[in-house]
């Protein structure tokens, strides 16, 4: 497949870059708006199938665009989620804003182990610490703020992990994510308590030791 370098980015597939300019397109869609279909993509965009069929499954696995066969199916705009309006709205990268969308997805893949391996291994100076940062996300002034609050805690909370390799991946993606460049958005005070109240019960979870508390939490957190 050809690959091509945009201003500021590395090299990229040309469905790489076709899926990156649909996601912008979709960052102003409504759920449930039609995109059209792989066939009308072809014709608007000038690329081969095989190109179209690769975008559209990397706007799918990042929770941008629901595909719906048989008739009157298509391709449409997804309900994003609050993780996904974190991935493609809240955050800008100038140098691949993709990238954001894939270290959030790696992390919500290793949540769960860095979480348990913390219950299970968490000291009285962890808890004392995460309980400090819990405070500062609770009293942040903003949603910038309480994003950079948030993955300072979790941050922390990998510290607590004796999973040297998951540590150093997570920690990783954290770095990237927190390198971004948040931009303010209109979030709704209730999902922001939400948020609050989520991170209470999974520092609170870790902090008793309790696993099942752990898995639950992190349910939630990666609703």
């Amino acid at each position: 497949m050809a690959q091509q370098t945009a201003p500021g980015q590395g090299v990229r597939t040309r469905a790489e870059q076709l899926a990156a300019d649909l996601g912008e397109r979709l960052a102003t869609a409504s759920p449930g708006d039609p995109v059209g279909t792989i066939e009308s993509l072809r014709a608007e965009t000038g690329y081969a199938y095989s190109t179209v069929s690769e975008a559209v499954r990397l706007l799918r696995d990042r929770g941008l665009l629901q595909i719906r066969p048989g008739r009157g199916g298509g391709l449409f705009a997804a309900d994003r989620g609050p993780v996904v309006r974190m991935r493609h709205t809240l955050l800008t990268v100038a140098d691949d804003p993709a990238a954001v969308a894939d270290a959030v997805e790696l992390r919500e893949h290793l949540e769960v182990l860095v979480d348990v391996g913390a219950a299970r291994c968490r000291t009285e100076a962890d808890i004392a610490e995460l309980r400090a940062l819990l405070a500062v996300l609770t009293e942040a002034p903003d949603w910038p703020s309480f994003l950079h609050a948030n993955w300072a805690l979790h941050e922390r909370i990998a510290a607590a992990c004796p999973n040297a390799t998951a540590r150093a991946v997570y920690t990783a993606t954290l770095g990237q994510l927190d390198a971004a460049e948040v931009r303010p958005d209109d979030v709704d005070p209730t999902y922001r308590q939400y948020r609050v109240q989520v991170h209470q019960d999974l520092v609170e979870a870790i902090a008793a030791g309790d696993e099942a508390a752990v898995r639950a939490a992190v349910a939630r957190h990666n609703e």
